[in-house]
């Protein structure tokens, strides 16, 4: 064969491999694009129940999945609704990986009430599902070597840990304050066996919760510790908003206290105006 016949040959070889290298990527990017679609479909639904725990740094909001892992976040739900966390802190941060809240039994630099002291030493199984993952702002319990010794330990997930699937119990995510848990990163540090610590306490000076469908209505310390069992086992009442009530009974304790933190809403309101029509009247422009 001539040189110009194998030239040919090689040309025609290189275009054909060319060619089958441009459908292996397009083949892949539409792949990888049906994976993320899958991923996002994926997605557990959250409660309509928000949790908030105010810190130095800003506030952090974080939802609930009670479908994935009912005991669990009824019990978390529970903690934050007594008031358990005010006064505990972020005992764990390390960058990248959790921001790590301590146990409510020794974490906190308030005494506990009887309450507040059986629900924080109560154990939750671990609860999991090969479809949630640990992604960044998820939220999962902490436990030692027993998988059923969650307490009221958890982790709010700076960063994906895939080595933690189906180990650890996810039970919720991160609404909020992302940037708040990303600012602690900065903080100095020290490594006190397998923990990496911040030097200074980051404290979590208040907390309370409230209805993402209702964001204005409260909910306050005591409010209803004792859901139905349908709501532990996330089924419990209509979806509203993005979500639905998984974590706390529609009781009528829970109304008399909406009810109650409205009208002292209303009398407040009422002060202020008084206040600045007094401050009219009286203090010079």
């Amino acid at each position: 064969m001539s040189r110009r016949g194998h030239k040919l040959i090689n040309s025609v070889m290189r275009s054909r491999k060319n060619a089958i290298a441009t459908a292996a990527a397009a083949l892949a990017a539409v792949l990888l694009c049906s994976w993320q679609a899958v991923a996002i479909a994926a997605e557990p639904t959250m409660s309509d129940e928000r949790a908030v725990f105010q810190t130095p740094w800003g506030n952090i909001h974080f939802g609930f999945y009670p479908e994935v892992a009912p005991v669990t976040a009824q019990h978390i739900f529970k903690l934050v609704a007594m008031g358990a966390y005010t006064g505990n802190h972020i005992f764990r941060v390390d960058k990248g990986f959790v921001a790590q809240v301590q146990d409510v039994a020794g974490g906190r630099n308030l005494a506990m009430d009887a309450q507040q002291r059986a629900e924080g030493d109560k154990t939750v199984p671990l609860e999991v599902r090969a479809d949630v993952k640990h992604t960044e702002g998820v939220v999962s319990m902490g436990r030692y070597d027993d998988p059923n010794s969650g307490k009221s330990s958890f982790s709010m997930l700076l960063g994906a840990a895939p080595h933690l699937d189906m180990h650890y119990t996810i039970f919720g995510k991160v609404t909020q304050g992302m940037d708040v848990l990303h600012k602690l990163e900065s903080l100095e540090t020290t490594k006190v066996g397998i923990f990496v610590m911040p030097k200074e306490r980051v404290a979590i000076h208040s907390t309370y919760w409230y209805l993402a469908s209702q964001p204005l209505r409260l909910g306050m310390l005591g409010s209803p510790a004792a859901p139905t069992a349908a709501a532990a086992a996330g089924t419990a009442g209509a979806s509203t908003g993005s979500g639905s009530h998984g974590v706390h009974g529609n009781s009528s304790y829970c109304s008399q206290l909406q009810d109650d933190m409205d009208h002292l809403r209303s009398r407040f309101d009422w002060q202020a105006e008084e206040l600045q029509r007094v401050r009219a009247r009286c203090l010079p422009s």
